[in-house]
């Protein structure tokens, strides 16, 4: 029976539910995951809800900002969370009265329940979607860092809260927009949501196992275990977190530490017994079995064959450098000093640089840009291809797919009316207008409009790529480049249209995975939509703090050797780009005549890569190059750097034992544990690097072992980031 609400315009739709169980997804994974019935009566926006969802935010969030300035570094996944809220909502259902209360009739006369009834699935993920959306560093908060520290652009505590604000939900508007492509239709997956789909089934359809150990166990077992191997890598014997054995053999052979190198090298040694950096690109075991097998191919074709080839030959001069770095170069083989270059306005001093010298990339760094040219096009090209009549159909408002069974159910609630989130965008666009206003950013309006087009342009390409295969496409290059030509000579203003553009994205994407997740859950969109938005907003103003505390009591954080490993590689990496795209700019690092030009014909190439492996398949649609996506290919070595190759090449041997060998030969044990292992695993090394930066390492000075497993690794060519050649007199010749 079909029921038009009068007052918005919603549709609600009810069903007999007995009579379509029957009916599943047309996907085996997500049949394997998604359950396909539904109560719609289960309690969800309980007042225990929004405490454990809240408070569980609040710490994780602001953990992830305290690890965002290490390396390597733990991260509090939002999986973790969701572990760590089944006891305390089930402790929650046993502890709080059920007696129902009302509140006065001047204050609406509405009936509440502290415990209504046992904790449910609804409740656990609404406190996973909080968590997905809100736990994660703020990308503006690099930029903040390196205005501080690189450009002595000094703002205050609002500045700062309000620009994570604005970036973190500018995206959210965008997330709406997009359902009628991205949410509803069934062939859009989103891997990682199942996952999180199989871990929720698993524990709160515990009691209805038989035989053998339960999950929840399992997990306890291996968290405890994570918890306590890791004071062997991260503290007794580091030794074991940067293995390069090789390295220790012959440590003054620069050849063979730059291939075999973890601090500086390509990792071609493969062994490292740490999670963190095992996980540095992501968990192992949640990421598709075919899209580790394109990112690694990626990053073997043009990291290990391609680069090595570049720098031995000395390719752009490649060869002064360290082959693996974050940090750009002067023509003396020195970090690049850009107080030298700077103005008393944080400007380009052309005279300076003249003086000076130009700007040189390591090799890995150079082909990150290559790379990310080609992906620039290779992205949108692929999406015309592969999706475009789905485009076209959306546009014409003509069904993009048959509704599945999930969708169907899902016509049972209320849908956020469109308007809502187009709201949402204006205000918090208006927000960021203020923070570059009140602030004297020195970013012109106009900008920050092309900054938000932006992902506007990529929201889709990057959506589609995301739901198939879990990965993100990032506008790091394209959100650089445009400020860099547009406002030539201003790093902070690049730095802030950079920050806004790719978070605006970032998010945008979290915000329909967690939409996803909600329809395969059978959540109200209603409640999705605000626990999305009081999580976000809610969690910035505690990372916020937690940056400003840190850089207010940690000793020589940011420095090369602070004591706790507190280096800010990501900083580091975004204070990089901000010296080569806003300071000296793309004209005189990629211009006609400049010595990265060549680069600029990757475009081109990009253009053109995925019309050959379209073609095939159209012609001979059995063959296996339908499963080939050159945009996966492209864009999985983007984390290089701060990423090394350890971090590429001990990912994928751990991808390959649970992901291929587990899964294809005891499918049994993997579907059952294969997910709760990584959460675990998760879980327990977040906690112990946190105990052990608390209680060893913070506290007065800290406590530290010096022994040979702790300092071997930094007795090597690798450690030292040695170049192969050695500067000539007076710099490299102009």
């Amino acid at each position: 029976m079909l029921e038009q609400d009068s007052r918005d315009g919603s549709i609600k739709m009810e069903f007999d539910f007995d009579a379509i169980n029957d009916e599943d997804s047309p996907f085996p994974e997500v049949r394997a995951s998604v359950s396909n019935i539904d109560d719609p009566n289960m309690p969800v926006m309980t007042i225990r809800m929004w405490i454990i969802g809240l408070l569980l935010c609040m710490v994780g969030g602001a953990m992830n900002v305290f690890f965002n300035f290490r390396q390597p570094a733990a991260n509090i996944s939002p999986l973790a969370l969701l572990i760590i809220s089944y006891p305390m909502g089930k402790f929650f259902a046993f502890a709080l009265p059920i007696s129902i209360y009302r509140v006065p009739r001047w204050l609406g006369g509405f009936e509440f329940s502290l415990n209504p009834g046992p904790w449910n699935i609804k409740e656990h993920v609404l406190v996973y979607i909080m968590a997905n959306v809100a736990v994660g560093t703020p990308y503006a908060l690099n930029a903040i860092v390196v205005s501080q520290m690189n450009y002595n652009f000094q703002v205050d505590y609002w500045f700062s809260a309000l620009l994570v604000v604005a970036t973190q939900l500018t995206g959210f508007g965008l997330a709406g927009i997009c359902r009628r492509f991205l949410v509803q239709p069934p062939s859009m997956v989103w891997p990682q949501n199942l996952v999180t789909c199989t871990l929720l089934n698993t524990l709160h359809a515990e009691e209805e196992e038989q035989g053998g150990i339960s999950r929840y166990r399992y997990f306890l077992y291996v968290f405890s275990g994570a918890f306590f191997f890791w004071f062997i890598p991260g503290y007794l014997f580091q030794a074991l977190s940067v293995f390069s054995w090789i390295c220790w053999i012959v440590p003054n052979n620069i050849p063979v530490n730059q291939l075999f190198g973890i601090s500086s090298g390509l990792g071609m040694s493969i062994l490292t017994f740490d999670w963190t950096q095992i996980t540095w690109i992501g968990s192992p075991l949640m990421y598709p079995w075919w899209a580790e097998v394109h990112m690694f191919f990626g990053f073997v074709l043009f990291f290990w064959i391609t680069t090595p080839i570049m720098y031995y030959t000395n390719t752009w001069d490649l060869a002064y450098f360290p082959l693996n770095d974050d940090n750009p170069y002067d023509r003396y083989g020195d970090v690049y000093n850009v107080s030298r270059v700077l103005d008393s306005q944080s400007r380009l001093n052309q005279t300076a640089y003249n003086e000076y010298s130009p700007l040189y990339l390591p090799a890995t760094y150079a082909m990150t840009y290559l790379l990310a040219f080609a992906l620039s096009t290779c992205v949108l090209v692929h999406t015309i291809l592969y999706h475009g009549r789905s485009l076209w159909n959306g546009v014409k408002r003509i069904r993009v797919e048959q509704d599945d069974i999930h969708a169907k159910l899902m016509r049972n609630y209320l849908e956020v009316p469109d308007w809502w989130y187009l709201i949402s965008f204006i205000v918090f666009f208006l927000v960021m207008v203020a923070v570059v206003e009140v602030w004297d950013t020195s970013v012109p309006v106009w900008a920050l409009l092309l900054s938000v087009l932006l992902p506007c342009l990529y929201l889709l390409p990057s959506g589609f790529i995301f739901a198939m295969t879990g990965q993100g496409v990032s506008l790091n290059l394209l959100a650089q480049i445009i400020p860099g030509t547009l406002i030539a000579g201003n790093p902070i203003a690049n730095m802030i249209f950079k920050g806004y553009s790719v978070q605006t994205l970032s998010e945008a994407m979290s915000f329909v995975q967690d939409l996803k997740l909600g329809h395969y859950i059978k959540v109200p969109p209603r409640a999705t939509f605000v626990v999305q938005a009081v999580g976000t907003f809610m969690a910035a103003f505690v990372q916020v703090g937690t940056k400003q505390w840190m850089f207010d009591n940690v000793k020589d954080i940011c420095s090369p050797d602070q004591a706790s490993s507190l280096t800010c590689p990501h900083n580091a990496v975004y204070f990089t780009a901000s010296a080569v795209w806003g300071l000296i700019g793309p004209t005189r690092q990629f211009g006609k005549g400049a010595l990265y030009y060549p680069e600029l014909y990757a475009i081109i190439v990009g253009a053109f890569l995925p019309v050959p492996f379209w073609l095939w398949q159209r012609r001979y649609p059995n063959s296996w190059v339908k499963f080939v996506s050159t945009p996966v290919v492209l864009n999985g070595m983007y984390y290089i750097p701060p990423a090394g190759g350890i971090n590429y090449s001990a990912w994928f041997a751990t991808g390959f034992v649970f992901q291929y060998l587990i899964r294809k030969k005891n499918f049994a044990w993997w579907s059952k544990f294969n997910y709760v292992t990584s959460a675990a695993l998760d879980s327990g090394t977040v906690l112990s690097a946190l105990v052990v930066f608390f209680t060893l390492q913070f506290p007065n000075g800290g406590v530290y072992i010096n022994w040979w497993g702790n300092t071997v690794y930094q007795n090597t060519a690798d450690y030292s980031r040695l170049a192969l050649k050695k500067i000539p007199p007076g710099g490299i010749p102009l």
